[in-house]
């Protein structure tokens, strides 16, 4: 990723820097082009930060030079912005990054940073939707007036959310060909793939949908298009999963990415293993998926208060 150098607001020798931090990031980490542009966009609000705070774009030196009070002023600074402390903690992560790169490779080492504490995240579980919730939303026969072909396609598409795990912009990267094979292999983030297998139930939706499609779909092209013919958008997915919050009388809760969480705790809840749970959702580390054990545990003893108010 190449970043006019002086969108980091160091001066040119710090940029260089912060250029080449961003590059070992895509090619050696094989970061996610989104992450990418928020840890670049980290770190020129930092950057931003020390033109002001020092009085002039920060130097090597200057980044050397900084104190742990430097960096104390800055999470001030955005927490005075309103940003939440899940956001800041990762800003800060980004910054982190920035320096440990710098010292790896010589350029400079700030001793004051590995003494700033990072902010405290309230803990929070994924919120998945209730069985028969998920299953209604995922059918999108909801709103009657929209075309048969459009409504396929949008049963087909929160069917392999709900049903397979996907992301959406996974199931949105699909191409004719690959829909059509099972497993499927899925290009997911940082360039990962993995392998899922197609549920009966996912494998209909989609057949049904391109028995209605009235486009000319080729097999290398994107399975899943917009009533003009192009990719389909996330937004579109995203806003029928607004109207059907106010149809079904759903939480704010239930979002597109909801499906991927009520897959993974629903399989869980009927006894599936949490390693094979994580292979088909691709998660890195066993940490991020043992999260939906304790979805479960909340939702037993939500059910248990109901039964037991006293």
């Amino acid at each position: 990723m190449e970043k006019p150098l002086l969108q980091f607001h160091l001066d040119p020798d710090a940029a260089h820097i912060a250029v080449l931090w961003l590059q070992a990031l895509k090619s050696e980490r094989r970061m996610a082009l989104k992450t990418l542009e928020a840890y670049a966009h980290d770190m020129a609000q930092f950057g931003e930060f020390l033109a002001g705070h020092l009085g002039e774009a920060a130097s090597v030196k200057m980044l050397t030079e900084l104190t742990a009070s430097d960096f104390r002023s800055f999470m001030a600074k955005r927490r005075t912005a309103g940003i939440q402390s899940r956001s800041l903690a990762r800003q800060m992560s980004a910054i982190r990054s920035f320096f440990r790169h710098a010292e790896r490779r010589g350029d400079f080492k700030c001793a004051a940073l590995g003494v700033v504490r990072a902010p405290k995240i309230s803990h929070s579980v994924p919120r998945p939707l209730p069985e028969n919730s998920a299953r209604r939303v995922a059918a999108a026969d909801v709103f009657e007036n929209d075309e048969a072909w459009v409504q396929a396609r949008d049963a087909a598409v929160l069917t392999l959310l709900y049903a397979c795990g996907l992301r959406i912009s996974e199931a949105l990267s699909l191409t004719v060909k690959q829909a059509q094979t099972n497993p499927i292999v899925v290009l997911g983030k940082g360039g990962k793939t993995r392998i899922v297998p197609v549920v009966q139930v996912a494998r209909d939706a989609i057949s049904t949908y391109l028995k209605l499609c009235p486009l000319a779909l080729s097999p290398n092209e994107p399975l899943f298009r917009g009533v003009k013919g192009g990719a389909l958008s996330p937004r579109i997915i995203q806003l029928l999963m607004e109207r059907m919050r106010g149809a079904l009388n759903l939480p704010d809760s239930a979002t597109p990415h909801a499906l991927r969480h009520s897959f993974a705790s629903h399989l869980l809840g009927a006894g599936a293993d949490l390693r094979v749970i994580q292979d088909l959702l691709g998660h890195a580390s066993l940490s991020s998926t043992q999260v939906y054990t304790e979805v479960n545990r909340t939702h037993l003893l939500e059910q248990y208060r109901k039964a037991y108010p006293r």
